[in-house]
């Protein structure tokens, strides 16, 4: 569960050493607003049985997916 105040991250695909990091600003029950790399994005949030995840920069074929 993607609690507010709390920073995630999570690795580039294509390069092991780009890590992005995010901080949840607040939460509602179907979306979460974060900061990361100077910007501000609400992001909905997906759960498949296994926990909560995001696609903060978008959603494509080897997009980052940020995990509670």
């Amino acid at each position: 569960m993607f609690t507010v105040g709390r920073t995630y991250t999570c690795r580039s695909i294509g390069d092991h050493n780009c890590i992005w990091s995010f901080v949840v600003t607040s939460r509602t029950e179907k979306s979460v607003v974060i900061f990361g790399n100077g910007e501000v994005k609400r992001c909905k949030i997906h759960d498949e049985g296994e926990g909560e995840f995001i696609f903060p920069l978008g959603r494509y074929a080897m997009a980052p997916v940020l995990r509670a």
